[in-house]
């Protein structure tokens, strides 16, 4: 195991700068998930890491070395694509074997190793079956065994969930938490989904355009979003942005609605007004949405109503039990702490 520091990593394609001098410490044993959307460098400073793409500038520290100079198989990390890569000529066994290939143990040590990865993983049963013999699931599986073998200081994974169905996915999500848990590597992982950035990490850090947005906990990231960016990027559905005006310690909405804040705003000053969809609630005593149900998802116990109002769709996450019918006119509001207010401008988080 080992602990990771990226120091003003840069790359360019040509004039092109794609990564602009991010840094980042990671702790030995740490869940990290890089999230953002398609372009937003997240893969490529995984590839980086790797020893997959050359650095334009910057160092990367593993372990606390050096490596911008090493090869791959000098870096100490093992790395799980988003496809299997997986021999489908070879056994269970000896896929997990190839990652042994150059390691200077005896045949012994190997296969005690093999087996001791099986068990973890719960494929000591399926050692001799052929990758066309496996489920999508236990196919990945696999792929992580051949990385585990080599006791790697540091896994790599480069959205390796993304070829699943739903139902896949949330199961691999589940064993790769079970198995961080279990292990205890540092874990890199990059996906454009949320959820399980949301679900997997210790730490999540959020890009967007080739620099860091912001680096925390889920609950942090969740809670206290830094800019308007990650507070949409961040939660399913995304948050509500209303358009309003700053008034000493008040939002002036454009319905005429005003709303009490904790703190002072320039008068006149352009906002947003932000409210998750979990933090609406319908018909309270002080409302400042009124508007009318244009579409409903039933999801069971809770039913998600989008609601056309003066400030364009609105979406509420309400329950399931006599939620609103398409057509009704309902009024929403939300408690003052669940507010969140971003300047116009810049996206950057007031309240």
């Amino acid at each position: 195991m080992a602990d990771l520091s990226l120091k003003k990593l840069t790359k360019s394609y040509g004039p092109v700068e794609v990564l602009h001098g991010i840094d980042l410490e990671i702790s030995d044993g740490e869940f990290v998930v890089f999230v953002g959307p398609s372009g937003c460098g997240k893969s490529t400073s995984l590839r980086m890491i790797a020893g997959l793409e050359d650095i334009t500038a910057g160092e990367i520290w593993i372990g606390g070395r050096m490596v911008n100079n090493l090869e791959p198989k000098e870096r100490d990390i093992a790395m799980v694509f988003q496809n299997y890569a997986i021999y489908p000529h070879m056994t269970v066994r000896k896929n997990i074997a190839f990652g042994l290939w150059n390691a200077p143990l005896s045949k012994a040590e190997k296969t005690a190793r093999i087996e001791e990865v099986a068990q973890v993983l719960d494929m000591a049963n399926l050692l001799d079956r052929k990758p066309s013999q496996l489920s999508g699931g236990q196919r990945q599986r696999v792929a992580i065994g051949r990385a585990m073998v080599r006791n790697p200081a540091v896994f790599l994974f480069d959205e390796p969930l993304s070829n699943l169905d739903a139902q896949l996915r949330t199961q691999m999500r589940l064993e790769i938490k079970k198995l961080h848990q279990k292990v205890g590597n540092t874990i890199i992982f990059v996906t454009h989904d949320q959820v399980e950035a949301m679900t997997l990490a210790d730490r999540i850090v959020i890009m967007k355009d080739g620099h860091i947005q912001q680096v925390g906990t889920p609950e942090d990231v969740f809670h206290n979003p830094v800019n308007a960016f990650v507070a949409q990027f961040i939660g399913a559905p995304s948050m509500n942005m209303l358009d309003a005006t700053g008034n000493g310690q008040e939002l002036s909405l454009a319905n005429g609605e005003r709303i009490p804040l904790s703190r002072t705003t320039l008068s006149g000053q352009k906002l947003l007004l932000g409210v998750r969809p979990d933090d609406l609630v319908l018909h309270p005593e002080t409302s400042f949405i009124s508007g009318t149900v244009s579409v409903r998802e039933p999801l069971g116990s809770e039913t998600l109503i989008y609601v056309t109002s003066a400030y364009g769709e609105v979406v509420a996450r309400v329950s399931g039990k006599d939620a609103p019918v398409v057509g009704d006119e309902v009024r929403l509001g939300a408690p003052p702490e669940a507010l969140h207010v971003f300047d116009a401008d810049t996206g950057a988080a007031l309240v």
